[in-house]
């Protein structure tokens, strides 16, 4: 049968639900993946689609078995496509190898073997012949739960009810990407950035030091768009990454003081980083941010400045640099 397209509902940055509301809420892991719609037409057929709508089943044909597991059964299926690490947590950047090769079967099917994703299924949208985009967010999963749909590349993770705080502790515990917290009923909106689903992504701090800066452009013409910051490692000051956001105007403006009085013609990084008309500095500035995670080669993902460090020596920041070396 033609099974309706559906764009996936989105969910809204916040905060925990007032704990007088608790157990009017479910609450599921963030995922760090990518997120992708499941077509079933019953005839043993999938079809996986990108937030954005497009086809992305090509890239990921150890999720093609998917489509015999309800049988002649049609079905819409929401969730999020997986690469996991050695210790069975998300990595994006695992995962950002295969979501380029939609166009690429070869080399797709080489990665699917060698390594495969795995697909986490929270929403069914559409199921027999008819919409359950009206029901409220409970009966929704309990009719997902009950297709009982895990498999050897997929899987439906309980959702916790009620116990958000002690839902999102666990989830910092275990160094998680964050909680989504699910109104029990809320309908499924399509294409929504809805306040029935709030996401909360768990947050890192770490000291570093600042290397060299980007020129800000439009409105912040003059100004460091960017700065390029690093920590110590056992071979000088290692690249951890750009940070262009966090600052108000008069603290860019300050920064930018700063950094014209530190500068050097010499890059301090132990490796130059791939950072076209960068400016370096001495790096005795010590700043703090705030990121997601780490990729694998030790580069924060998703910074932003929380403030200058004045009260740190420049060879005191960097105490949790991974080593990456191996």
């Amino acid at each position: 049968m033609t099974l309706p397209r559906i764009a996936p509902m989105l969910a809204t940055p916040g905060k925990l639900p007032p704990a007088a509301q608790d157990a009017r809420w479910a609450y599921e892991t963030k995922q760090d993946g990518q997120r992708a719609v499941a077509y079933l037409a019953g005839d043993g057929s999938v079809v996986l689609r990108a937030r954005s709508g497009e086809d992305i089943t090509g890239a990921y044909p150890e999720l093609w078995p998917l489509g015999e597991a309800l049988g002649r059964t049609p079905a819409v299926l929401d969730g999020e496509v997986l690469a996991l690490d050695t210790e069975g947590r998300a990595d994006f950047q695992l995962l950002q190898s295969r979501m380029g090769l939609v166009q690429a079967a070869g080399k797709a099917a080489r990665l699917a073997a060698t390594a495969p994703v795995h697909l986490v299924l929270f929403d069914v949208l559409h199921l027999g012949g008819g919409s359950l985009l009206s029901l409220p967010y409970a009966r929704r999963r309990a009719r997902l739960e009950a297709l009982a749909l895990d498999g050897p590349r997929w899987s439906t993770p309980g959702a916790l009810v009620g116990h958000g705080r002690e839902a999102l502790e666990a989830t910092r515990a275990h160094g998680l990407e964050g909680l989504v917290c699910k109104r029990l009923d809320s309908p499924y909106e399509p294409g929504v950035r809805s306040r029935a689903w709030i996401k909360i992504r768990n947050m890192r701090v770490a000291d570093v030091l600042v290397g060299g800066w980007l020129p800000g452009k439009g409105r912040l013409t003059g100004l460091p768009g960017a700065v390029l910051v690093g920590q110590r490692a056992a071979t000088g000051l290692r690249y951890v990454g750009g940070v262009g956001t966090g600052w108000s105007e008069a603290e860019r403006t300050e920064l930018a003081a700063l950094l014209r009085a530190a500068a050097t013609d010499a890059c301090p990084f132990d490796a130059l980083p791939q950072a076209p008309g960068a400016h370096w500095v001495v790096p005795r500035l010590v700043g703090e941010v705030r990121y997601s995670t780490r990729t694998r080669a030790g580069l924060l993902r998703q910074p932003s400045w929380l403030r200058l460090r004045p009260d740190l020596a420049p060879e005191e920041s960097a105490a949790d640099l991974p080593d990456t070396s191996a």
